[in-house]
């Protein structure tokens, strides 16, 4: 996937006033948070959700936000390209009578859409004041709209055309990233616009994921094609990371199928290039992004990635909401992958006889799952000693030369504690891992590649939970690791400032602290953070549980998150649609 390799020259080209010229002033005034809610038709396009395809956290989002978006009655219609690995979804995958062409690269290119369900979220996975609310609709209706009573399941549906989709994988393979990126998916987003005129109703919010899906926001602007819900519908666009744009050259303009007139700065050019996510920010109707401090890093030089004065000049349009995760799924109470057998008589749900545990249980529990890793993954069984987990990605981004260095200082001073890593990525990482795993068996586990179940159980049996990110647009692991009693340490920064409470005085008095927060990068503050954070679980052990069971009591499931989109919708709604910025091409399209 091609990524932000610096800032590109030229700078006095993109000026802020220049932006705000080629912009508008319709997004002076900042969202407001008060509107009131309807039952409203969401159409998601992305390129991953769970179950069917997934890399990072995109795909997480968008297998569980939809899902519950639609319990709160709204009708949802999720579509993605038909990658090889929906296949494994488990879930029936069945073709449609629907087809159609798009002309791109003088030649035409057909697709058809193949159909599937989600289920919505169950109500009794639903908070008291959802389940109230449903009452009420079940009761009255939704004046002006039908009633949110029946939630439908959200309609999944699949761009199906083999020869730019069934791949073994997503953007990319062990060569890097596909040559034809650029084509696949400005395929995919004009195929999109003909699969949302397909569902022959009016559409109110178009919200685009990542810069795969950077086009729509623009066509949708434009009127692309003439497709008729473009008159009323909305475009959001959610950044997942800005670090990957999608940057091609300008020879591969045409395929966007538009006249090269529209190849200028207040349209679809950047630096002589094409830049997919630079075009969604700049026409989407309303920008999100994956928590508030990333909405407000992204605007500066340090993180902004080269689009920082594009992203000031649209602060207005701009909200950041975190991400949330699923509580069926990451909850110590329930989850299938803690239990063991259990000699002797099984005790009540959430306690820890038969491996899961609660806020109430989580000493035993937690105790009992550690001596069971340690025993399955060869580390030396003492479960007074310190165990700190590491799960993900292996890359820069995500610290690893300060955990390798942390690590080593721990394992040669055989210090008293273990460690244990899941995750997989760049092959220096892999080696060096592999290296001390080696040396030292007993105190150092490690498995390359992903394992869902070993994921569960590290979160469940460690002590503490390191994540020292250089940057980190939203983060789970940190929600994953409060939610089931394990303490993160990470760096402050994007969204793991908007998750993570700092453990100071202050903060300990008044009952808020859930973890620890770097306040530099390296790999000496790492270590102070671990032993302060030891300190206070072998010596201060009343301190140390309230940090736990703070964490524990937290909501972070995505019934919370959905408020605000609900939210965001409304405020989207309310606002006039963007004019097309002055100088519109005669010509629209270039076939």
């Amino acid at each position: 996937m091609q990524r932000y390799q610096g800032n590109p020259g030229k700078r006095s080209v993109w000026t802020e006033a220049s932006i705000k010229m080629v912009v508008g002033s319709v997004d002076s005034a900042p969202l407001s948070l008060s509107r009131q809610v309807r039952p409203l038709e969401i159409v998601f396009l992305s390129t991953e959700a769970v179950p069917f395809a997934k890399t990072g956290g995109l795909g997480d989002v968008c297998g569980a936000l939809p899902m519950t978006l639609a319990a709160r009655g709204h009708r949802v219609t999720l579509i993605l390209p038909a990658f090889r690995s929906i296949r494994a979804s488990g879930l029936s995958i069945v073709p449609t009578n629907l087809s159609f062409a798009v002309p791109i690269r003088g030649r035409i290119v057909g697709a058809r859409l193949l159909r599937a369900e989600l289920p919505v979220a169950e109500v009794a996975r639903q908070g008291p004041a959802e389940i109230e609310t449903q009452a009420q609709q079940r009761r009255t209706g939704m004046p002006g709209s039908k009633s949110r009573s029946v939630p439908q399941p959200v309609t999944v549906y699949f761009i199906d055309q083999p020869e730019y989709y069934d791949r073994h994988g997503l953007y990319g393979d062990e060569a890097g990233d596909f040559a034809d990126n650029c084509e696949r998916f400005a395929f995919f987003c004009r195929a999109a616009l003909q699969a949302i005129t397909r569902l022959e109703r009016p559409i109110d919010i178009v919200h685009c994921h990542d810069w795969q899906t950077g086009l729509v926001p623009a066509y949708m602007r434009m009127g692309f094609e003439s497709h008729p819900w473009m008159a009323t519908a909305r475009s959001v666009l959610t950044i997942h990371n800005l670090a990957y744009q999608g940057r091609f050259w300008h020879w591969d303009f045409p395929l966007l199928g538009v006249d090269w007139d529209y190849f200028k700065p207040d349209w679809l050019e950047y630096y002589g290039e094409i830049n997919f996510l630079k075009i969604g920010i700049q026409h989407a109707d309303t920008l999100t992004t994956v928590s508030p401090t990333y909405a407000e890093e992204i605007q500066n030089s340090l993180h902004g990635c080269g689009l920082d004065p594009l992203l000031r000049s649209r602060s207005g349009a701009l909200r950041g909401i975190t991400n949330g995760i699923d509580d069926s799924i990451w909850n110590p109470a329930t989850d299938p992958h803690l239990r063991f057998p259990q000699v002797g008589t099984e005790s009540a749900r959430g306690t820890a006889a038969h491996g899961n545990y609660d806020v109430d249980s989580w000493r035993e529990g937690k105790s009992l799952q550690k001596r069971h890793l340690q025993e399955t993954m060869g580390l030396a069984v003492d479960e007074s000693v310190p165990l700190i987990g590491l799960v993900g990605r292996l890359a820069d981004q995500k610290g690893w030369d300060l955990v390798l260095q942390v690590l080593r200082w721990h394992l040669e001073q055989s210090r008293p504690t273990q460690w244990m890593i899941l995750g997989t990525g760049e092959t220096r990482f892999h080696q060096a891992l592999t290296e001390l795993q080696d040396l030292y068996p007993g105190r150092f586990g490690l498995q390359l590649g992903f394992s869902d179940q070993l994921a569960h159980r590290i979160e469940a049996a460690a002590d503490l939970f390191v994540m020292p990110s250089r940057y980190e647009p939203c983060g789970l692991n940190q929600l994953y690791s409060l939610r089931y009693g394990t303490i993160p340490i990470v760096m402050s920064t994007g969204g793991l400032v908007d998750t993570v409470v700092d453990a100071t005085h202050e903060t300990i008095a008044d009952g808020t602290a859930t973890g620890f927060r770097m306040r530099d990068f390296s790999a000496e503050e790492l270590d102070r953070l671990i032993g302060v954070a030891l300190e206070i679980r072998y010596h201060q052990e009343n301190i140390w549980a309230q940090l736990v069971e703070t964490g524990m009591r937290q909501d972070w499931s995505w019934r919370q998150i959905a408020l605000q989109y609900d939210r965001l919708y409304a405020d989207t709604l309310a606002v006039p649609k963007m004019p097309p910025p002055g100088g519109v091409p005669r010509t629209e399209l270039a076939r």
